[in-house]
C-alpha cells in the first residue's frame, strides 16, 4: 500500500515537472518576441502546458505586429483589467490549438481590436473570441462570403476560396461526392445560422388552408459583420 501511495506521489512529481519543463519553454520562446512576448508569457505559463509552443510564438508575433501600432501605455493600462487577462487566456488557449496563420491573425486582431476600440468591452470580446472558437475556417470564410454574396460580388475572393465556396446543388442525379459536399455546405451554413452569424430568408407560400415555409437562402446578421469586423474583415460595416 506505501509503495502504491509512492509510486503515485512519483507519477505527480514527473508530470509536475515536465509541465514546469513546458511553462518554462513557453516563457524562453515568448521571451523572443519583445512586447506581445512578455505580456503573454506569465500567463502562458500556467494555462498552456503540453500544448503547441510553436503556435503560441506564431501567435505571439502576430499580435507583436498588431500592439506595435498602439501606444505601450494603453496596452499596459489594459493589463491591469481582470476582463482583459480573461481575454488573453483565452486567446491563448484558441492559439495552441490553432492550425493555421490565418486563425492566428483571426485571434490577433480581435485582441488588438479589444484595446484600441472605443465601443467594445473585453468581455464583449472574450464573447466575440469564444464565438470564433466555435467555427471552424470554412464557416469563417463562409461567413465572409455573405457579405456581397450578389452574383458578381467581390470576384478576387471568391476565386481564391471557389474550392469552398462554389455552390454544390444536390438532385436525382448527383453523384456520392456532390451529394456529401452539398450536404456539409448546407451544414455550415446552418451552423453559422445557430449562432446568430447568419439569418434564414424564408420565403412563405400559403396555398388555400396550408402554410409553407421554405429557406430560400441566407443574410449576414449585424453580430456576423460585427465578429467578421474585430477579426481583421474591415469592410464587414455593421448595416
Amino acid at each position: 500500500m506505501v509503495q502504491t501511495d509512492k509510486t503515485s506521489h512519483d507519477g505527480i512529481v514527473l508530470q509536475n515537472a515536465g509541465a514546469d519543463y513546458v511553462a518554462s519553454a513557453a516563457k524562453s520562446a515568448l521571451g523572443m518576441v519583445p512586447f506581445a512576448g512578455s505580456i503573454l508569457a506569465e500567463i502562458a505559463g500556467n494555462i498552456i502546458p503540453n500544448q503547441r509552443i510553436d503556435r503560441i510564438v506564431k501567435y505571439a508575433q502576430a499580435l507583436e505586429s498588431r500592439l506595435l501600432m498602439l501606444e505601450k501605455e494603453i496596452v499596459n493600462r489594459n493589463m491591469s483589467d481582470d476582463n482583459f487577462t480573461d481575454l488573453i487566456e483565452e486567446s491563448l488557449r484558441q492559439a495552441s490549438r490553432s492550425l493555421t496563420d490565418e486563425r492566428r491573425d483571426y485571434i490577433s486582431s480581435l485582441v488588438a481590436n479589444s484595446i484600441s476600440s472605443e465601443d467594445i468591452e473585453h468581455y464583449e470580446s472574450k464573447h466575440l473570441l469564444r464565438i470564433l472558437g466555435e467555427l471552424n475556417d470554412v464557416e469563417i470564410i463562409w461567413l465572409r462570403f455573405y457579405l456581397d454574396p450578389v452574383m458578381n460580388g467581390d470576384i478576387d475572393f471568391r476565386e481564391k476560396h471557389a474550392n469552398i465556396i462554389n455552390p454544390t446543388s444536390a438532385h436525382s442525379e448527383s453523384t456520392q461526392p456532390e451529394l456529401d459536399k452539398s450536404t456539409l455546405q448546407n451544414s455550415y451554413k446552418e451552423h453559422l445560422s445557430s449562432l446568430g452569424l447568419l439569418e434564414k430568408k424564408i420565403d412563405i407560400n400559403t396555398s388555400g388552408r396550408s402554410t409553407k415555409l421554405k429557406t430560400t437562402g441566407f443574410t449576414i446578421t449585424s453580430l456576423g459583420r460585427l465578429l467578421l469586423r474585430e477579426v481583421g474583415f474591415n469592410n464587414a460595416r455593421i448595416r
